[in-house]
Parts: structure tokens; C-alpha cells; sequence
């Protein structure tokens, strides 16, 4: 397994509705800004902030398995920025729950470099949780009411 002395990760969340269909998105690049993986996901219905959230949780599942210790990370949530770096209190007991999960997660690491960024510099991400929204606006998986079969003549 190839060894990088750091990651790029840049992710984000969204929801179309507040709660509405909720989607993840994030790139994972090389020290050199090769990009070497990508996160795309439906992930239900939830608040604009779970996705956020879930974003981060989703990206550190991803990247498990890749060898480093240390990693950037780069939100334009002020919400995930400013609540993982204790700047603002954690009030919601659903976030509580992810946070616990991701201080664990990202605990393993040397060094965490969790940076705020305007919108325009995690468009990549944002366009991955559009698309993962957009493939699921156009599957349907309900149940049918039509009783397909057979007619005898």
C-alpha cells in the first residue's frame, strides 16, 4: 500500500429541502493535488446539517485504508468548521452523536488541518452531491401496484 505523507480532502453536504433528500460529496487528492478518490452518495432524508456532517464521517470511512498521518481538510460549512474546533457549542443531540463518532475517527491521526473555505473552492465536492442527488430524483423504488403475469389464451 502506497504511503502519503498527507491528504487533500475536500468535502461537503447537502439537502434539497430542509429536511429533504440529503446527499454527500467529497475529493481526496495526493500531497502532488493528483486526485486519488472521490465520495458520491445518497444518504436519505436529513437537515442540511447532518449532511454536512455526514460528509466528513463518510470521506474518513473512505479513507480507512489509505496509509497517512496526516490529513487537510476543507469544508465551506462554518457550522462543521466552527462546532469540530469547539468555537461554537454543540447543541443538537444528532450532531452530538456524529461528533463523537468523527473525534474518534480523527483522533488516529498526527495532525488534522480542518480549514474554512469559500464556496467556490469545493465546487468539485458540491458537484458530487448534486450529481448523487440527481441520480436518485430520477430512480424511483417504490412499489408498483401493476400485477404483472401471464395471460392464457
Amino acid at each position: 500500500m502506497e504511503k502519503y505523507k498527507h491528504l487533500k480532502i475536500f468535502f461537503d453536504g447537502g439537502s434539497r429541502g430542509n429536511p429533504g433528500p440529503s446527499a454527500v460529496g467529497a475529493v481526496i487528492y495526493d500531497p502532488e493535488d493528483k486526485k486519488i478518490g472521490q465520495v458520491s452518495e445518497y444518504i436519505g432524508k436529513y437537515t442540511n446539517n447532518i449532511a454536512e456532517y455526514t460528509a466528513l464521517e463518510k470521506v474518513l470511512e473512505y479513507i480507512e485504508k489509505i496509509n497517512t498521518p496526516r490529513i487537510m481538510l476543507f469544508t465551506d460549512s462554518k457550522l462543521v468548521h466552527n462546532q469540530m474546533k469547539k468555537i461554537w457549542k454543540i447543541k443538537d443531540k444528532k450532531i452530538l452523536a456524529i461528533y463523537l463518532r468523527l473525534t474518534e475517527k480523527l483522533s488516529r491521526y498526527d495532525t488534522v488541518d480542518l480549514r474554512l473555505v469559500p464556496r467556490e473552492e469545493n465546487r468539485e465536492a458540491d458537484r458530487l452531491v448534486n450529481e448523487a442527488l440527481d441520480k436518485r430524483e430520477l430512480t424511483y423504488s417504490g412499489e408498483s401496484k401493476i400485477n404483472f403475469g401471464v395471460v392464457e389464451d
